[in-house]
């Protein structure tokens, strides 16, 4: 076999959360790119039309759940949704979430947490526990990724909402946890931990708060920040038989940052 064989994923099926713009998006196009067919969930039905549309193009096919996964509510919704009409799914990528808010920790309300902790780890636990069980059930194996950050390691610098923090370094124990649970079961979970990456939503930040953006680059190693289709291989990699020895992990991909 030719070892890049290894990294296809013809016949395959990907639910991903937050897959219209972004981390997401790239994701989204090198998955498709290696042969996965995708669910895309997002809150915004315009770009999730272009996503789709990006995908078809490479010849693939695509279906798109337009829900607000900050709800969890809406994560059953969409995962039901997801197996009742478009399974069954091989591979799972919580890739939704977010900082959103810069909200000191003596000034966010518990209903402020509770929001944002449902946003980046509560919408991972209920749609790993749904995708999960019927990856369990239909006995075939799968891969579940969940998008975490450095923030898992290390504080952001210069920034407050320390709820991304917690959640992220929750996600990455859960990843391990459950990884244990259902190694036997042939249900592989690892985990992701991106650093700085010029999303959208950086590029917003880089304008409103450019000293933020300037520190954290000076920081860097590797002297820039990532460029989002970089992200796309690693997801290919821990979606793939590539990857079948390893669960459990935790990769970074932060061009240094966390070396120092």
């Amino acid at each position: 076999m030719n070892i890049l064989d290894q990294f296809r994923l013809h016949d395959k099926r990907v639910l991903l959360t937050g897959g219209s713009r972004g981390l997401g998006r790239s994701m989204a196009l090198a998955l498709a790119s290696a042969g996965a067919d995708l669910i895309l969930v997002g809150r915004d039905q315009e770009t999730l039309t272009q996503t789709a549309d990006e995908i078809r193009s490479l010849g693939r096919t695509v279906d798109t759940l337009c829900q607000d996964m900050n709800q969890p509510e809406a994560c059953e919704t969409a995962c039901e949704e997801a197996l009742n009409n478009y399974g069954p799914i091989d591979i799972l990528v919580n890739n939704v979430g977010g900082r959103r808010e810069n909200i000191p920790n003596e000034e966010i309300t518990i209903a402020k947490w509770r929001e944002l902790m449902d946003l980046n780890l509560t919408s991972a636990v209920v749609c790993t526990k749904m995708i999960g069980s019927a990856m369990i059930s239909r006995g075939q194996g799968g891969s579940i990724i969940n998008i975490a950050s450095i923030n898992a390691l290390v504080a952001g610098r210069n920034i407050s909402g320390r709820h991304y923090e917690t959640a992220k370094a929750a996600m990455v124990q859960f990843t391990r946890s459950v990884a244990a649970d259902w190694a036997p079961k042939g249900v592989r979970i690892n985990a992701i931990l991106p650093g700085g990456f010029m999303t959208d939503a950086n590029k917003r930040w880089a304008k409103i708060h450019p000293e933020v953006i300037e520190s954290f680059i000076q920081s860097i190693p590797l002297g820039r920040f990532g460029e989002p289709a970089e992200l796309g291989p690693l997801a290919v990699y821990l979606a793939s038989n590539a990857s079948s020895y390893m669960t459990g992990a935790s990769l970074v991909i932060d061009g240094g940052y966390t070396l120092l």
